[in-house]
């Protein structure tokens, strides 16, 4: 029998499937943004519970439809945004339901872990580094979480179930994707606003000569504030009449991406020095912006730390880090 591991997340923002195969190949996926109405920065738990409750069977029967379920090794899903104590959100109680379901009538085991190891592993795995895989004995890495809701930092090991992390740095207000989402919902964009921004940014910066900027932020042992840039930012777009828009707004726009990706560049190599780590991976679904992926490669060219971006495709709230940890955990037994 061809074993095939089944793995569910229901974060705040995104209902997600996926099920891999004992080569870890995506067998199949399905990953959705749950609904916000034009104007809106976010969803209250609640509803995104019932919208996640809508979705999330519609997509296992979708698989069901495409793939033999009988060859369901394992059942893994997230219970919880990271793997500390306390740590809890409603919305993903809709996906630990359906897996526990699924478990009990394919009579496979379950496996739970954090949202937030799902991203790890699935960024960790996407990249051409082999870190932290299983078979490698360098266990230890640093992985920036860039979300919608999280900028942290964090040390990294993994262990015998799926990967501790310790905070070393990251936000100390809203976080990255706030950020972004917070200015292009102001500028008329559906949430969440980041991949509009992108495009936006990516086009100013391929006719900028140079990418100096005129946005800095400032972090003080890897850690940062970013609630006075949104006011700034909120200011300038409030003052700007109707041609700023499509020329100073989009300008400062790229220069925000520029200072992002300067602060992820430079903590990253403060954070490898002082870890003795020199390998740092991006995750999240700020980790899918091209601008910060073509910024910092420019930057990192030749440096002492490898910045490490995995499949962008995967970057974002995905179903397939879990689905993959789930099969270690399966082997492992």
């Amino acid at each position: 029998m061809n074993k095939l591991y089944l793995g569910i997340d229901t974060s705040n923002y995104k209902t997600s499937i996926a099920i891999t195969d004992a080569n870890d190949e995506i067998v199949y996926e399905r990953s959705e943004f749950l609904e916000v109405e034009q104007g809106e920065r976010g969803l209250r738990q609640s509803v995104a519970f019932f919208k996640h409750s809508n979705a999330l069977p519609l997509f296992i029967e979708e698989a069901a439809s495409k793939v033999d379920f009988s060859n369901l090794a394992a059942i893994s899903v997230s219970t919880r945004p990271r793997r500390v104590e306390g740590s809890y959100m409603p919305v993903f109680l809709v996906g630990e339901n359906a897996a526990r379901q699924l478990a009990a009538v394919l009579n496979a085991p379950l496996y739970r872990f954090s949202h937030q190891e799902g991203h790890v592993h699935a960024v960790l795995t996407s990249s051409s580094s082999e870190l932290l895989n299983e078979h490698n004995d360098d266990s230890k890495c640093i992985m920036y979480h860039l979300s919608g809701g999280t900028s942290e930092i964090l040390l990294c090991e993994k262990d015998t179930e799926g990967y501790s992390t310790e905070i070393i740095g990251g936000t100390k207000d809203i976080s990255i994707g706030q950020l972004l989402d917070r200015i292009g919902v102001k500028l008329g964009f559906p949430f969440p606003s980041g991949s509009y921004l992108d495009k936006i940014a990516s086009k100013i910066l391929e006719t900028r000569e140079g990418k100096k900027s005129s946005v800095q932020i400032k972090a003080k042992d890897c850690y940062f504030n970013l609630s006075g840039l949104e006011t700034q930012a909120m200011r300038i777009i409030e003052a700007a009449s109707e041609d700023e828009i499509e020329s100073e707004i989009e300008e400062y726009i790229a220069d925000i991406f520029i200072a992002i990706a300067k602060l992820i560049f430079n903590t990253a190599n403060e954070s490898g020095a002082k870890f003795g780590v020199n390998k740092v991976y991006i995750a999240g679904g700020v980790a899918a912006s091209s601008t910060i992926r073509e910024l910092i490669k420019e930057y990192n060219a030749g440096g002492d730390i490898s910045i490490i971006f995995g499949d962008a495709r995967l970057s974002g709230d995905n179903a397939v880090g879990i689905a993959r940890l789930g099969r270690i955990n399966y082997e492992n037994k």
